[in-house]
């Protein structure tokens, strides 16, 4: 008995702590996706990358800053040397110096071909942004459907709570009067027990539900979402004669395929900048010299590179190779993939469908009509407890089935799509 008073009390305290706190927020699927492509955070820094990345591009097409040396300046008055005429002023007759400006001239193209390199990072940045997307447009989805699910079985328990609740006090008073045993009542009870009990197991998963569909849209933990729209079945007619467009399609336009795509491409952009290094590049100096040479002011030119003797680069060269080849592998790994997603989530979603279309509306308003009349010939006792609560079983247990399949069905529509890489 002590458990049973918990429970409702429990069940009266938890109403009434969500009442204070939580401000009613009540949204549609459409507009659920506005608010997540407007305000996502995730989103909203892979956009920064691209914008690090575009950054970087205009930094490669800087040339390398030219190199100004002085040097060879005596900051003191020097004897027995000849003089010589004043740089400022009356200072400079008897002071030497040296100054040198140095410019890198970057050979092979290495300039050009990493400027290239870098506009290939951005395109990977934007197709991380488009896998990111896919990957929370996805748990989005499954999140509302999973959502509208349990608000669904919250009407279906809170429909029978409310009808077993009058049957209860009814009972209550036929107990207290001497007209039925107390165990009849007992039965009855437990029931009404039960289905608050399962209902306070559906208020913590909605909680949960809640806690990941306000960290995706970025909306305030003091609100409460309600997704407004109904769970029906996907309007969408899909067939097994286009699986090879889907596969086709997730080559083209899946944003994993195109990253290790873009991958391959860079690989080979970089191997014919890693053999563009090991040409040395060329610096083209420009010198003066004042007093330091058998010319009192001495101007000359220059030039100085690297002898590749030792060092070819062969290292740097031979791992951009080996990546090609690692790209490839890891692109047509990714194709396998895809085509044996696709394939298995159709085949779940057909035999999903298979039972759905033995679900119609007319079935599921038979079946609410049978529970009404099982109810009202329960309480004229025109049938026992047990055939009352055999159908209760039975009623509850069809609801379910035809909750679990609109969800599934909408889950396995949505992997589809995401299998794909768009949607359909």
């Amino acid at each position: 008995m002590k458990k049973i008073i918990f429970t409702l009390l429990y069940i009266h305290f938890f109403g009434f702590f969500s009442a204070q706190i939580s401000d009613t927020l009540s949204v549609g699927r459409k507009e659920a996706e506005s608010i997540f492509i407007a305000n996502n955070l995730d989103l909203i820094s892979q956009k920064l990358e691209i914008s690090q990345a575009e950054a970087r591009v205009v930094q490669a097409k800087f040339w390398p800053n030219p190199k100004l040396s002085i040097s060879e300046v005596n900051l003191w008055r020097t004897y027995d040397i000849e003089q010589q005429p004043a740089l400022i002023g009356n200072w400079g007759k008897n002071t030497q110096i040296s100054a040198e400006i140095e410019q890198v001239i970057q050979t092979a193209g290495k300039r050009r071909k990493n400027i290239e390199l870098q506009k290939i990072e951005v395109d990977g940045e934007k197709y991380e942004l488009q896998e990111v997307l896919r990957e929370l447009k996805k748990l989005l989805r499954n999140t509302i459907t999973e959502m509208i699910y349990n608000q669904e079985q919250q009407k279906l328990y809170q429909n029978q709570i409310s009808s077993i609740e009058k049957l209860t006090k009814s009972y209550q008073n036929q107990l207290n009067q001497g007209n039925i045993s107390k165990s009849e009542y007992i039965r009855l009870k437990a029931q009404e027990i039960e289905f608050k009990k399962k209902l306070i197991s559906l208020h913590q998963d909605i909680e949960e539900q809640q806690a990941e569909l306000k960290a995706l849209l970025i909306i305030p933990s003091s609100s409460y979402i309600v997704i407004s729209d109904p769970l029906e079945m996907p309007d969408k007619q899909i067939s097994e004669l286009e699986l090879s467009k889907w596969m086709q399609i997730a080559k083209e336009n899946r944003p994993d395929i195109l990253l290790t795509k873009n991958k391959e491409k860079y690989a080979q952009k970089n191997l014919e900048l890693q053999n563009a290094l090991k040409t040395p590049d060329i610096a083209l100096s420009l010198g003066y010299d004042r007093g330091g040479n058998i010319m009192k002011d001495f101007i000359g030119l220059g030039v100085s590179f690297d002898l590749p003797v030792f060092d070819r680069n062969k290292g740097n060269i031979q791992e951009a190779k080996l990546e090609i080849t690692k790209s490839g592998y890891e692109t047509r790994k990714n194709i396998m993939k895809s085509e044996n997603e696709i394939v298995s989530v159709f085949q779940n979603y057909i035999r999903t469908q298979q039972i759905s279309h033995e679900i119609d509306d007319l079935y599921e308003t038979t079946l609410d009509g049978l529970l009404t009349s099982h109810e009202k010939n329960f309480r004229l006792r025109n049938i026992s407890m047990l055939e009352y609560m055999d159908f209760l079983d039975t009623y509850i247990s069809n609801k379910m089935i035809i909750l679990d399949t609109k969800k599934e069905l909408n889950q396995y529509y949505e992997n589809l799509q995401y299998a794909v890489g768009q949607d359909l």
